[in-house]
């Protein structure tokens, strides 16, 4: 039987040969029946229905305690895709994303640029107060990965520029594998099987690299617009190994906030470093 990693990886290979296959043949008469080119097709979507299908069986499987952990940055900010409101939280319990969560800063005196229709296409993303804002590490840890050589692309809150993500980019950044859709992001052991991911990271903001130890409120890196992203945010999840590929989402709570719910808007006082060895607490589910 092959292990999820191997069915992921047989998954994305299909929907990569359907996609070659067909741009292929719009210059070239293939030398198979027309009704074969889909036969990856439906093949990459019958296992992917299995995939889903698997990982919601393992989440029901091995429901994990809520862990309680500091928030992963400072200062006034909104939550958007909240597991708060819905699991999976993103739609999708892949990339261990059952619980994630999105955040975006607000500043008053500067305030983030509103979802246009039409225009203007995309801004830059120092328009956005949440760019480059510092990520704290939410609880004392050993930094396991750490990457952030992916470029900050333009934002893509217009309309066009949403389809464009979700039509294409994001189809791309699927087949490409975890780290193309998370972009630049950051790995934390937090100790008793728990892992702590940030998403999106601005590139060259690491603070640390693997193999440090980190405590909690320590800067990690600075939030930034790289990955399948629509604007500057932070990505924040809990989850069960370090490995994208195969871990399952973990419930969280922020400590002195709780999971803001969408929309909700909260101020994160930052968190003092814990003594050391000491491992971050759970609460009840």
């Amino acid at each position: 039987m092959l292990s999820r990693k191997s069915a992921l990886l047989l998954h994305r290979l299909l929907w990569l040969l359907f996609a070659v296959q067909a741009l292929v043949s719009v210059a070239v008469d293939p030398p198979y029946p027309y009704w074969a080119g889909w036969l990856p097709a439906l093949a990459g979507a019958a296992l992917g229905i299995g995939l889903v299908v698997t990982g919601r069986r393992r989440i029901a499987a091995g429901p994990r305690a809520t862990v309680e952990v500091g928030p992963p940055v400072a200062g006034r900010w909104s939550a958007m895709n909240s597991p708060a409101d819905r699991t999976p939280s993103h739609g999708t319990h892949q990339y261990g994303q059952t619980y994630a969560i999105d955040i975006v800063a607000e500043d008053e005196e500067r305030p983030r640029p509103a979802f246009a229709p039409l225009w203007p296409l995309v801004r830059r993303n120092h328009h956005f107060p949440a760019f480059g804002a510092p990520l704290l590490a939410v609880a004392d840890a050993t930094v396991v990965h750490a990457e952030d050589g992916q470029r900050d692309h333009l934002s893509r809150n217009s309309l066009p520029a949403v389809l464009y993500l979700m039509l294409i980019e994001a189809a791309v950044r699927v087949l490409a594998g975890a780290r193309r859709v998370t972009g630049n992001h950051l790995v934390l052991d937090l100790g008793d099987g728990t892992y702590a991911m940030y998403a999106h990271l601005r590139r060259g903001s690491l603070a640390v690299r693997a193999g440090d130890r980190v405590v909690a409120g320590q800067e990690l890196a600075r939030c930034g617009n790289s990955g399948n992203s629509t604007e500057p945010h932070v990505h924040f999840q809990l989850m069960d190994g370090p490995d994208l590929e195969t871990a399952r989402g973990v419930p969280f709570t922020w400590r002195g906030i709780g999971v803001p719910a969408n929309g909700e808007t909260f101020t994160a006082p930052g968190h003092a470093a814990a003594p050391a060895g000491e491992a971050p607490g759970y609460a009840a589910a």
